[in-house]
């Protein structure tokens, strides 16, 4: 009876770990390189409001944690670079668009960032 329990836990943990699949941490702060920390400073600046970027906490949008590490958008969309950039210009959804706020260089600074994360 003994054994029997012991090996019903160890499946049972087993079977907990193997479901278990994290995510790499996003890069510390103090490794990132220049354009990500710029990106950085730009997203604290445009996007902090709605969307947290080094947790999972939901703001008014979706987290950003680990969004390039996922292979879709909350919205369904490919998580790519241009889909990403088109949803920062155009909006969607809730989403305002924010072509009119960002310029190129800070768009290309906020997705260097977000592939830390």
């Amino acid at each position: 009876m003994r054994v029997f329990v012991r090996l019903a836990a160890l499946a049972a943990f087993a079977m907990l770990t193997a479901g278990c699949k994290h995510a790499a941490p996003p890069t510390p702060l103090d490794q990132l390189n220049a354009q990500q920390m710029s990106g950085h400073a730009v997203f604290q600046a445009r996007c902090a409001t709605c969307h947290a970027d080094r947790t999972d906490a939901k703001l008014h949008g979706p987290p950003l944690l680990g969004v390039f590490k996922k292979p879709y958008l909350p919205s369904g969309a490919p998580a790519n670079d241009d889909r990403v950039t088109d949803t920062i210009l155009h909006g969607h959804g809730l989403m305002p668009a924010m072509g009119n706020t960002m310029d190129q260089q800070d768009v290309n600074d906020v997705l260097a960032y977000l592939h830390t994360l």
